[in-house]
C-alpha cells in the first residue's frame, strides 16, 4: 500500500531541528548512514514529514526522492503523524478471512479518511496493518493501545463513539 503524506500541518520545533542537525552532522559522509539518520529523525519527530525528509536529503547530500523512497518502502517509517486516536485494523490472513477488510472500509467511511491518512484536525489516523499476534480474536483492530477482537462491521459505530 502506498503511504500518503498527512494533511496535518508540520509543527516541528527549533529544538527538534537542532537535534536533527546534530544527528546529520554526526553521520555526514558515513557510508550507509542514511537509514540510521532517518530512524533517529523519526525518533525526534515521531514521523517523517516531507519537511524532515528535505532536511535529511540536504544534510546527507542525497535527493529527496531517495529519502522518500526509503521512507515509503519500509514499514518502520511513518509519513503521517499519528492522530490523537490512532486506529489500526489487522489485515493479516486470519483477520482478513473473517472480514477485517469490511471493518476497515466501514471505519474509513465513518471517519472520512483512507488507510494511511490522518484527519486534517489531527484527531484520527487510520492504518491497515499486518498480523498483530491476536489471531484467536480475529478480526482485530487497535485504537491507540487498546485491542478490540471478534468484531463485525456492526461493532464499528460503538467503538468509534468512545473516541
Amino acid at each position: 500500500m502506498k503511504k500518503k503524506l498527512t494533511t496535518v500541518p508540520f509543527t516541528g520545533t527549533k529544538e527538534q531541528e537542532e537535534a536533527l542537525k546534530a544527528v546529520i552532522a554526526e553521520h555526514k559522509g558515513e557510508k550507509g548512514a542514511l537509514m540510521p539518520v532517518m530512524q533517529k529523525a523519526q525518533a525526534i519527530y515521531g514521523y517523517l514529514p516531507i519537511e524532515v525528509q528535505r532536511m535529511i536529503a540536504d544534510g546527507m547530500d542525497v535527493s529527496v526522492e531517495e529519502v522518500y523512497g526509503i521512507a515509503s518502502f519500509y514499514a518502520q517509517f511513518l509519513l503521517n503523524k499519528k492522530g490523537e486516536v490512532a486506529i489500526a485494523v489487522c489485515l493479516g490472513t486470519a483477520c482478513y478471512v473473517k472480514g477485517s477488510g469490511d471493518i476497515l472500509n466501514e471505519i474509513s467511511k465513518e471517519i472520512g479518511i483512507k488507510p494511511g491518512e490522518t484527519s486534517a484536525d489531527g484527531k484520527f489516523s487510520l492504518e491497515a496493518t499486518r498480523c498483530i499476534g491476536a489471531c484467536g480474536l480475529a478480526p482485530v483492530l487497535t485504537v491507540n493501545d487498546e485491542v478490540y477482537g471478534r468484531l463485525t462491521v456492526k461493532d464499528v459505530p460503538d467503538i468509534l463513539a468512545k473516541y
